[in-house]
């Protein structure tokens, strides 16, 4: 029987952990552990993507001209610089298979989203890793780690798993500073829960060397449809649509996603209450001994004296029916990434820290 071989780099990507959702032998259980929204998505969302399942013989829209339409509309942008995706994970690996291959590096943060390493290695790239600074991506070192077989460099701003975001000024210092024929790609996974905050696009209006990735599943609560869509120059999106398949992202995705863009009033609504509850947390478990960066984002990654007692109190969570995220997979052994709940959820994190600490002393 002939070997198969894979391509290089195929064999080096571990295969991805998504967030828990089960404790064995615990029943009842908050998960906290994604980044999900606790109120789900919009009730207009739902009853698009229920009148949307009645077609689903027939095949969804190949421009997903509709949804651009409504995105552009929403966030001032224009349509035909948009592409959708079956998740910002998809529109990440279209960027690696059309502009990065063998021979080609790919930056990113060393606290980074795990899909950039990934996506990288998929397209036979090389993965480069540049240290940040105190949890906050540092741009003096991203531009000392280019070279001239840089062609990607990926950041999330706001930071996934850190919640640190840094300022537009620091950004385009960055995208100004790039070798000729690498592109910048700004990640705005959180960015909804910045208000005002457009993400980057301004400065793609006014260079050509950056783009942004956006999703459905935070604000959203789309996480379980698979769409998200990114924002650029004509030029790069007509590469990316020649990599993507013309049938991506499904119909009822595509209902789902243009219900929600459109419900402003349903998003000010999660940012409110995912700000309120993210201070609390924050304060409550600071005054536990346990601090965190300021966050940006829908969750908190909460830092212990050790990787011990960050593993402790994980367990000891769980034990209580609360999972969130250990990132010692993202070289933060010593921190747990708790997602912002609603304030049940929130005040029973709390509750569970602290009965941890009290019972440690």
């Amino acid at each position: 029987m002939t070997q198969l071989t894979p391509q290089p780099g195929i064999m080096d990507i571990a295969l991805y952990q998504g967030g828990a959702a089960h404790v064995k032998g615990v029943s009842n259980v908050v998960k906290l552990s994604s980044n999900e929204n606790p109120f789900g998505p919009s009730p207009r969302a739902v009853q698009a993507m229920q009148e949307a399942a009645a077609n689903m013989h027939r095949y969804p829209s190949s421009d997903h001209g509709a949804l651009r339409q409504a995105i552009g509309e929403v966030h001032g942008l224009e349509p035909e610089q948009i592409i959708c995706g079956a998740g910002s994970d998809e529109i990440i690996a279209f960027l690696c298979q059309a502009y990065a291959g063998p021979g080609d590096e790919v930056l990113y943060t060393e606290h980074g989203f795990a899909m950039y390493r990934i996506s990288a290695l998929a397209a036979g790239a090389t993965p480069v890793e540049v240290k940040e600074r105190e949890r906050v991506t540092d741009v003096d070192a991203l531009l000392a780690g280019c070279t001239a077989r840089t062609r990607l460099v990926f950041i999330a701003n706001p930071n996934n798993p850190t919640g640190t975001m840094i300022s537009e000024a620091e950004v385009a210092r960055l995208a100004d500073g790039l070798p000729d024929g690498a592109l910048l790609v700004l990640d705005g996974a959180y960015a909804e829960y910045v208000e005002g905050f457009d993400a980057g696009a301004a400065l793609i209006r006014s260079r050509d060397n950056v783009f942004m990735t956006r999703t459905f599943s935070k604000i959203y609560g789309l996480g379980g449809a698979r769409i998200g869509w990114g924002y650029g120059p004509k030029e790069i999106i007509n590469v990316l649509n020649r990599v993507r398949g013309p049938f991506n992202v499904s119909s009822t995705a595509l209902a789902g996603a243009e219900a929600s863009v459109r419900d402003t009033d349903y998003v000010d609504h999660c940012r409110a209450e995912n700000a309120k509850w993210r201070a609390w947390l924050a304060n409550a478990l600071a005054e536990l001994g346990v601090p965190s960066d300021v966050s940006s984002t829908n969750f908190i990654l909460a830092r212990f004296t050790s990787r011990a007692e960050a593993e402790a109190c994980d367990l000891y969570l769980q034990a209580q029916g609360l999972i969130v995220r250990g990132v010692a997979g993202y070289n933060l052994p010593t921190a747990l990434r708790i997602t912002i709940g609603d304030e049940d959820s929130c005040r029973r994190v709390a509750a569970a820290v602290k009965a941890f600490k009290e019972g440690q002393a």
